[in-house]
């Protein structure tokens, strides 16, 4: 959320200080390339959207060639940086007092020409219609407001993990995000503006608004406004707050002295809204009946709600309009209502960005040529202002509404993203292990290690652009970029949906990105690459020397100790930084011995014994030692039992995970020294494929098509997932409908100590799923 000037105390609320100065780069950014404009405008509110092609350095890999002798001793590979042009949506939220600066400042900005329409939406768009073209030269094309929030909420449900959250006004987090169902169809949308819609959504071009009423927010403000003299929609929910509507309406209790048992009524439940009223010869303060209006009305809506989920079979209800726009108040009540009405079984659903719904649509629909549907989006991290509470009572850093600005950014992924095919139920699966939005004591410790952290990570992002004088000043604006964001998750955990790992370590790549450090690690990856490509074949010798059961337990040992190798623990960097020979046969002793904190190893040993698997999907985790000494022997095994395997590497960047351009050349120099990985790359018996990630950890329900096709085609039978960050932060209760091992050493002492286990404790998990029979 930005800081903007304040409306001078000299002027109407409807017109702004023409002093005002607005921070263009932190509000309307990338103005020179946008185009595709639609707004959305409210009663009180505007919203903004437009799309631009944003210019940042991404890190390209380059092969030498290897195929002369005299090439040998050469470097394996070099890294480009190089400028790529990607799509962005770009949302933008403020109080229509501020209209026409805001467009002043667009007019001023606006450079493409091709833009020749804007789209728009909303209640307000026909009274500003004639300001909006005579500011910026466009004209104004009026859209449905209700398929523009139908859009909306399609998209942000498809495209946003934790979009949907249940309200709990007394948890420890009133905010529980929900995992979105694949198939977010069918749903009731129920959008509550001066009166009531209720839409059925059925696919995304089908809805029928199959209800509704004229009792809604225009109600609550309206008899608000004669009962307290309070004209503000804001002051009235403030004083709804403070209120005890017992004071007014007539509880069962009042009627029959306690509970009416035979009919299941409590005594405190309402029995006549504002029913004391009639009788009771007193004055009732502003409060007390403001919050009595709340419950009729939140009551009254929450029951038709009900009433037509039951009726079309529907138990996903999504709540939205200016009604709720956040207002814990508000989500309070509607969510009790829901909860009474159906005994707990439909749960009142809320969106985070709900108030952008409408611009989404409306951008949505001016955009049909370029097909957006046909991309998957993530929302950016470093440019999107997050979720704010809007009680200043329940939270200390909330600003004032008026002077701030919303936003909200989505990136286009390069690649389309899908569920993993082999999860066993992709409805409940939640990818992150801990939700420190929950757990107060963990997200303190990730907090304050994140920020501890900082210092390496801007040093390693200056050290791999030496030769550009300004990268210590774009460094010194990532670490103030990403200390706010961590201040800010400190007070609202769950700006960004769920607060995990994860998420700390993607906003992280977010704004590293941001400020164009694509690769931090790229030379440290280099490096380590080169020097254990020298001890493969050393390595395979040794192995081959074994007996057969012998090798099974040193190939898992050897994974095992080449996943220590990850700069992105704080324990192993500082090893590393210090002792730059730390090896292979130095990590091997560094692990604990058998039995180990988690240990199926025996199992895993058994199930060997038996036939081969079909297809083991391995999703990798760090470059050098890791993926060259430790995981291509394992993968070497299970190619000679006669196994295909896909290896799923990152698409982009992270720490000095490897990526899919680097592990094709990687491959390539091992296959050239090993005739088991050349036979079998050259039979397609061994596939390199991208996850569709550019993350530490592994979202198994937002994976690359390509990926899930493989999978599929394969018949995989085996995943194989490695490393801290995608087996232990993330899917350590992933529950597959094939076989799957999980492999991972503790390198944080912290997680070490709360698993039960100490630093460098080994994780070796192989399950089975229920009811599967044996292999055959």
């Amino acid at each position: 959320m930005a800081e903007c000037g304040r409306v001078d105390s000299n002027t109407s609320s409807h017109t702004m200080d023409k002093s005002i100065t607005l921070p263009p780069d932190e509000i309307f950014r990338n103005m020179e390339n946008a185009k595709r404009f639609a707004i959305d405008i409210g009663g009180s509110l505007t919203k903004l959207a437009y799309y631009s092609t944003v210019q940042h350095k991404v890190a390209k890999v380059r092969s030498f060639d290897h195929s002369t002798k005299e090439a040998a001793g050469d470097k394996l590979y070099e890294i480009a940086v190089q400028e790529e042009v990607t799509a962005r949506l770009h949302f933008i939220k403020f109080e229509n007092a501020y209209i026409e600066t805001c467009l002043d400042f667009i007019k001023d900005h606006l450079v493409n020409t091709e833009t020749k329409v804007i789209k728009a939406t909303g209640g307000g768009a026909h009274k500003f219609k004639e300001l909006i073209e005579r500011k910026l030269g466009l004209k104004v094309d009026k859209e449905d407001e209700m398929t523009c929030l139908i859009k909306g909420c399609n998209f942000v449900l498809k495209n946003i993990p934790h979009e949907a959250f249940v309200y709990a006004k007394h948890a420890d987090s009133e905010f529980r995000f929900q995992t979105t169902n694949p198939d977010i169809f069918p749903y009731l949308l129920v959008n509550i503006g001066s009166g009531v819609s209720i839409v059925k959504v059925e696919s995304e071009d089908k809805f029928e608004r199959i209800g509704g009423s004229s009792i809604g927010g225009g109600t609550f403000w309206g008899l608000g406004a004669l009962l307290t003299k309070t004209k503000r929609f804001d002051e009235l929910l403030q004083l709804a707050s403070k209120g005890q509507h017992s004071s007014v309406d007539m509880l069962v209790k009042d009627i029959y002295g306690g509970s009416y048992a035979c009919l299941g009524l409590t005594g405190d439940l309402i029995a006549s809204s504002f029913g004391k009223s009639a009788t009771a010869d007193k004055e009732f303060s502003d409060e007390d009946m403001a919050k009595s209006l709340l419950h009729m009305i939140s009551n009254d809506i929450g029951q038709l709600a009900c009433l037509y989920a039951k009726l079309h079979n529907l138990s996903r209800v999504y709540f939205g309009g200016f009604f709720i726009r956040g207002h814990p108040v508000t989500m309070h009540t509607i969510t009790y209502s829901i909860n009474f009405f159906t005994k707990g079984e439909v749960q009142a659903l809320f969106l985070r960005h709900e108030g952008y719904l409408g611009a989404i649509g409306a951008f949505l629909k001016g955009a049909e040529e370029d097909n957006p549907n046909q991309y998957s989006w993530g929302e950016n991290y470093a440019g999107s202002s997050g979720l704010m509470s809007v009680s200043p009572d329940m939270n200390p850093m909330q600003r004032a509404r008026s002077g701030t600005f919303d936003m909200l950014e989505m990136d286009r992924l390069d690649r389309q993203l899908v569920n993993l095919p082999l999860l066993q139920d992709p409805s409940s699966y939640i990818p992150d292990t801990v939700d420190l939005t929950e757990d107060a004591q963990a997200r303190e410790y990730w907090l304050s290690c994140f920020e501890e952290a900082l210092d390496g990570v801007v040093k390693r992002a200056v050290a791999s652009q030496p030769d550009i004088p300004e990268a210590a000043e774009r460094a010194e604006k990532f670490r103030q970029k990403y200390l706010h964001k961590l201040q800010t998750l400190r007070h609202q955990p769950f700006a960004y949906g769920s607060l995990t790992v994860r998420s700390l370590l993607d906003t992280r790549e977010h704004c590293l990105n941001e400020f164009n450090f694509p690769d931090p690690y790229s030379k440290i990856k280099e490096r380590e690459n080169d020097i254990a490509l020298k001890y493969y074949e050393k390595a395979v010798k040794s192995l081959e020397e074994l007996s057969w059961e012998d090798r099974q337990f040193a190939l898992v040992r050897g994974v095992l100790a080449g996943n220590v190798f990850d700069w992105g623990a704080k324990a192993v960097s500082e090893v590393l930084e210090s002792n730059p020979e730390f090896g292979f046969e130095e990590a091997k002793r560094r692990l604990e011995d058998r039995p180990w904190l988690v240990d199926s190893f025996d199992q895993w040993l058994e199930r060997l014994k038996g036939p081969p698997h079909r297809c083991a999907l391995f999703f990798v985790d760090n470059s050098g030692v890791d993926i060259i000494l430790g995981v291509m022997p394992f993968v070497r095994e299970l190619l000679s039992r006669g196994t295909e395997v896909v290896l799923a590497s990152n698409s982009g960047p992270a720490l000095n995970d490897v990526t899919n351009s680097e592990l094709q050349i990687l491959t390539e120099r091992i296959a050239a020294m090993d005739p088991v990985i050349d036979s079998a790359l050259r039979e397609d018996r061994l596939t390199l494929v991208q996850n569709g990630s550019s993350s530490p950890c592994l979202d198994l329900s937002r994976l690359d098509k390509v990926l899930a096709m493989l999978v599929r085609e394969r018949q995989t039978d085996l995943v194989i997932i490695e490393g801290m960050g995608r087996a232990i932060h993330t899917n350590y209760y992933a529950m597959l409908s094939c076989e799957s091992l999980k492999m991972a050493v503790i390198k944080n002492s912290w997680l070490a100590d709360r698993l039960g286990g100490k630093l460098f404790s080994v994780v070796f998990k192989y399950e089975v799923p229920a009811g599967a029979g044996k292999p055959h």
